[in-house]
């Protein structure tokens, strides 16, 4: 069976939509990480952006081949399964459903539920909190856990009551979280350039305003590399277009750099606007709100992180549209547990709410485990690890046996597209693996056990069934034999 789509974007078009798609929430957040990780040093700040950008476009590229590659593929676990095997595919999709989804989906919901309350305690100051604004209250108090969960039951309930209605918010807040992004980056830059204070200048030539306990500037830069990756994921995705874009062998890749030179930009040029709104330490313990409020004044700032709220909530959004499909993916390919009951797809809503249920369970606990183990500190010692970081490091450690096999199977392909680029996002991959067990030093060793647990928890349930696999076969016949099959 040929495939239907039609080649109806062209270069701009695809240029956009990479943009679109990986900018995201995260930057809002990991710009004050990196601060406080390179102890207000915006030099090592910045080249830390460009480094984890860079991985970015080269791991985009490898990936633009397997989508050229594969046409019948959808997503990184298709991916796997073309190079490296069934079982391989079973334990990513695992691992995606109960490690990575959830843990970046609690920690949107978190950051939507803290932007709300900023936005909510600037404009009413007396706004009664448990523990005061000016002590945490809109980060670690109680009444931003609750809103956070609200905001995730609610993500839940629109995604599985009504799909449509969830892909017109997540449409419509595209455009919202660029607007906070360009502004602070375009007036920000100039008001630290061109004020009275000279904010951006005195805050480079300050170098480290406080100092890292026990690291290294290498140290420091590759943990911030590592913040940088929840900022830049979602690249993956940017790949699937390919079966839609006119000439897609030229135009894809061309995208794919444009975009993710782009996106570099974007999120560089933001975290120098910011640099140029406030003084390092004051954004280093307030974050960007106090920058939004330096340059555009208390009313407009106040708006702008109310954009800053609903860009959140339409990250978290779309990343709980992946969530409430983890089980559906994993029981279609007939495994995991009961893969008849969570490969049922209601009839009303066209949705897997039998998976959609799990998917909001999983999330739940990754909420409780981020807010006690990375926000509050209740927990110290054993098993305490950055959940928005090491996931994402993990996706890229399993990247690597992709790369190679395809490099090793695919003869057919030219030496540029079969050994240069999977070899570049391999190293680049491995960089980041490198950069995150340097930075996070012990909490790997936890994070590793609580993924080997979690993968030999679905082993269990591992079946060894065939799954559908069309990209296995080039007969076209029979091909088609399984899709009828499928049907």
């Amino acid at each position: 069976m040929e495939n239907k789509l039609q080649k109806r974007y062209g270069l701009f078009t695809a240029i956009c939509m990479v943009v679109g798609i990986v900018i995201g929430s995260g930057v809002f957040f990991k710009a004050q990480n990196i601060l406080n990780t390179t102890g207000g040093n915006l030099t090592i700040g910045v080249i830390a952006w460009i480094l984890g950008g860079v991985v970015m476009i080269l791991c985009m590229l490898a990936f633009a081949v397997m989508a050229q590659k594969f046409e019948r593929c959808n997503g990184v676990v298709d991916y796997a399964e073309a190079t490296v095997g069934h079982k391989y595919a079973y334990v990513l999709s695992w691992f995606e459903t109960f490690i990575y989804y959830p843990g970046m989906t609690s920690a949107l919901a978190w950051l939507s539920a803290r932007y709300t309350l900023v936005f909510i305690t600037s404009s009413w100051p007396n706004f009664p909190l448990v523990i005061p604004a000016a002590m945490g209250g809109c980060v670690i108090g109680p009444e931003c856990l609750a809103l956070a969960a609200f905001y995730m039951a609610a993500s839940y309930a629109i995604n599985a009551l009504s799909p449509k209605l969830a892909g017109k918010f997540q449409t419509s807040t595209t455009v919202i979280k660029l607007v906070p992004l360009c502004l602070m980056a375009v007036v920000g830059i100039i008001v630290g350039l061109v004020g009275p204070n000279h904010m951006l200048v005195s805050n480079f030539g300050a170098g480290t305003v406080r100092p890292v306990a026990d690291m290294s500037t290498m140290e420091i830069l590759f943990k911030a590399v590592c913040a940088t990756v929840f900022a830049y994921e979602g690249w993956v995705i940017a790949t699937s277009i390919n079966s839609e874009l006119k000439n897609s062998k030229r135009n894809l890749p061309f995208a794919l750099m444009v975009g993710g030179a782009v996106i570099i930009g974007v999120y560089v040029f933001y975290f120098l606007g910011v640099a140029g709104g406030a003084k390092t330490t004051d954004l280093m313990d307030d974050g960007a709100t106090v920058a939004f409020t330096n340059v555009f004044g208390n009313v407009l700032g106040n708006i702008l992180n109310l954009f800053v709220a609903v860009s959140c909530m339409g990250t978290l959004n779309g990343l709980m549209v992946g969530q409430t499909r983890g089980m559906y993916t994993t029981a279609m390919r007939k495994e995991g547990p009961a893969d008849k009951t969570f490969a049922e797809v209601s009839e009303n809503t066209n949705m897997a709410h039998n998976s959609a249920v799990i998917g909001l369970v999983a999330c739940a606990a990754w909420l409780l485990y981020f807010y006690l183990a990375c926000l509050a500190e209740t927990w110290h010692g054993a098993f305490v690890f950055d959940s928005t970081e090491l996931p994402i490091v993990a996706i890229y450690a399993m990247y690597l046996p992709m790369f190679v096999m395809f490099m090793i199977k695919e003869k057919g392909e030219s030496v540029l597209r079969r050994f240069v680029i999977p070899a570049l996002a391999f190293l680049g991959s491995a960089f980041m693996v490198a950069c995150c067990i340097i930075g996070h030093k012990m909490e790997n060793v936890w994070f590793l056990i609580v993924f080997a647990v979690i993968t030999l928890i679905g082993m269990f349930f591992y079946k060894g069934k065939c799954s559908l696999a069309f990209f296995k076969s080039e007969d076209k016949a029979a091909v088609a034999a399984e899709e009828k099959d499928a049907e």
